[in-house]
């Protein structure tokens, strides 16, 4: 029986521990990402260590194009994805009006257009095969509006609310969608993002292994949100929800000031 994971931005971070979690439990991967060194060196860590078969793909995937094209190298591979994790992404600090545009343009080509894509294309062929499961990474961020970090938040908002709606439809066809939603996890992501200085890089993160384990599990059980720390949990489903939303705004506002 086929058990194969697909993930992006395999390279390093949360998305290297999705990997070694699939793997320690016996399945084989298609690890992506732009870096083709971590890549070969995970390759070698995971077929050593756990006898699977383990397919490097070094692209990046950051527009429609590049994960169609994506699609169509694991297809010709002849190679069956009966999991689905979209974990690339990545985030950017400052005034919306003061950002390169083209940066915030490439953010939402990543963060959502590449995210669909890929979705739609692994989603069809799930369908014809008779199911699998799909693990988008989301963020807390996604629960409300990011000032200085706007267009980021916005685009886990819409992966989010896509999660979960495309779950709905799919169920019927044996397809399962599940968001992760993790707060700040100690990954390249802050100084990627330019987060340093801020309230929010100044808290205590989350390990990578962690978050990708409460994904990866939440994933199996075909749960639709997973949010790594229960006091998050708390907090953005019952408490924020209350809060006036300029009270909202404001908090975030003040956790992105450097």
């Amino acid at each position: 029986m086929s058990n194969t994971a697909l993930i992006t931005g395999a390279s390093s971070g949360i998305g290297m521990e999705f990997a070694r979690y699939h793997a320690r439990k016996g399945g084989d991967l298609v690890i992506v990402a732009r870096r083709k060194e971590p890549l070969d060196a995970l390759k070698s860590e995971l077929e050593q260590a756990h006898g699977v078969n383990v397919t490097v793909i070094a692209q990046d995937v950051g527009s429609p194009a590049r994960a169609t094209e994506l699609f169509e190298k694991v297809k010709a591979e002849e190679i069956a994805v009966d999991f689905l994790i979209n974990n690339a992404g990545f985030g950017g600090h400052g005034s919306f009006l003061d950002r390169d545009l083209a940066k915030d343009q490439a953010m939402i080509d990543l963060n959502i257009s590449a995210l669909v894509t890929l979705t739609h294309h692994f989603g069809n062929d799930m369908r014809t095969r008779g199911g699998g499961k799909m693990l988008h990474v989301s963020s807390t961020a996604g629960f409300m509006p990011g000032p200085y970090q706007a267009v980021y938040f916005a685009t886990k908002a819409f992966v989010t609310s896509f999660s979960q709606a495309i779950d709905q439809e799919m169920r019927d066809y044996g397809i399962t969608s599940t968001a992760l939603c993790p707060g700040l996890v100690n990954t390249e992501f802050v100084a990627t993002a330019k987060l340093e200085g801020t309230g929010l890089a100044g808290q205590k993160g989350a390990t990578p292994a962690s978050v990708a384990k409460c994904g990866y599990d939440a994933m199996m059980k075909g749960e639709l949100i997973a949010i790594n720390e229960p006091r998050l949990s708390f907090l953005l489903n019952w408490l924020t929800p209350l809060m006036p939303r300029r009270q909202v705004l404001k908090m975030v506002e003040g956790m992105q000031t450097k």
